[in-house]
């Protein structure tokens, strides 16, 4: 899949389940949980939206690149559990924006709600800790079968560990109670993908990067 259709695949998702970040908002209201104040733009709530929704597309984009470069059935399925689990939780970020009447970007670095905005962002495209450089994303798209499902999950295994630290900061730091549990439950699940990774990877020779 070119990276054009990958685009369209996942701007497609996001316009179909932005809606479900208000739905999800608003059932929280209806079970009767304190309502918060709409967050301010530069809070951590926010930034956290942001920032994870720029984070998640990455894995998204990822995950479909390998799921054309491998035949192996378990790849191919850790990808797609990835990049729909992923794409949900993209979308219900950018509707809680959407709900709170807040930009999607910012002018600020990213993470900078986390105090982290001068070391954030890395070179070659890596806008945050974890994230794959546009020299990476090519050499990828570059490699097929055993190769390309080595670099995936040493990819992946780096974005997850970046994106536990985002989440767990949003943990400590948000307020509104659903995107609080949505932060935890990333990072329950990631943990539990990193254990799987790193099986798969010894079974090929190799190991995390870092």
């Amino acid at each position: 899949m070119g990276r054009q259709h990958v685009g369209w695949v996942a701007g497609a998702a996001a316009a179909v389940l932005v809606a479900a970040g208000a739905i999800t908002y608003a059932a929280a209201e209806d079970s009767g949980e304190p309502v918060t104040k709409t967050p301010a733009a530069q809070s951590a709530d926010a930034g956290f939206a942001r920032d994870m929704a720029v984070h998640h597309q990455q894995a998204v984009e990822m995950s479909y690149i390998v799921r054309d470069r491998t035949q192996n059935a378990e790849v191919r399925r850790l990808a797609y559990d990835i990049a729909q689990t992923q794409a949900n939780q993209r979308g219900m970020l950018l509707g809680w924006l959407d709900l709170w009447g807040l930009p999607k970007v910012s002018a600020e670095p990213p993470m900078t709600w986390m105090g982290m905005g001068d070391m954030a962002s890395g070179k070659d495209g890596a806008l945050m800790p974890g994230m794959a450089t546009n020299t990476e994303l090519k050499k990828l798209q570059s490699l097929s079968g055993k190769q390309a499902e080595i670099l995936y999950l040493q990819l992946m295994t780096d974005h997850h560990k970046g994106g536990i630290h985002m989440a767990e900061g949003c943990v400590a730091k948000c307020t509104v109670g659903v995107e609080k549990r949505l932060a935890q439950g990333m990072v329950d699940a990631q943990q539990s993908e990193l254990q799987v990774m790193a099986r798969m990877l010894g079974e090929r020779g190799a190991k995390p990067r870092s």
